[in-house]
C-alpha cells in the first residue's frame, strides 16, 4: 500500500496561486490512480481533480481552467497547481490513490479511493 504525504499548503491572497505536492513512497507509484481532493469545514470531501485513465486528466466544474493535476512517477510525486484562488477554495486538500487494477464509475467520490494524504491547508483571503 502506497503512503501519501502532501505539502505546499498555506495562506495566499485572492487570485494568488500555489503549487501542493503530494510525495509517494512504499509501491511503484506509475502502479497507482491518483487524485486530489479537498474539505472545507463543515462541508463533505470533495474531489477536485484525477488522472485515471488514459483520457485524464479531469477536474470538477468549480476548478477547471485554474487548476492543473499532473504526476511524476520519477519522482513519486503528484502535483496540484492552483491558479486564480478565491475564498471558495479554502479547505484542507489531500491526495489520495488507488491501484490501476481497480476501476470505478465515479472518480470524484471519496469512495473510489483507498490510500490518502493527512492533508495540507489552503486558505485564501480577500
Amino acid at each position: 500500500q502506497v503512503q501519501l504525504v502532501e505539502s505546499g499548503g498555506g495562506s495566499v491572497q485572492a487570485g494568488g496561486s500555489l503549487r501542493l505536492s503530494c510525495a509517494a513512497s512504499g509501491d511503484t507509484f506509475s502502479k497507482y490512480y491518483v487524485a486530489w481532493f479537498r474539505q472545507a469545514p463543515g462541508k463533505e470531501r470533495e474531489g477536485v481533480a484525477y488522472i485515471d485513465s488514459v483520457s485524464s486528466p479531469s477536474y470538477a466544474d468549480s476548478v477547471k481552467g485554474r487548476f492543473t493535476i499532473s504526476q511524476d512517477n520519477a519522482r513519486n510525486t503528484l502535483y496540484l497547481q492552483m491558479n486564480s484562488l478565491n475564498i471558495e477554495d479554502t479547505a484542507m486538500y489531500y491526495c489520495a490513490a488507488r491501484l490501476r487494477r481497480y476501476s470505478c464509475t465515479t472518480p470524484l467520490s471519496r469512495y473510489c479511493w483507498t490510500s490518502w494524504g493527512q492533508g495540507t491547508r489552503v486558505t485564501v483571503s480577500s
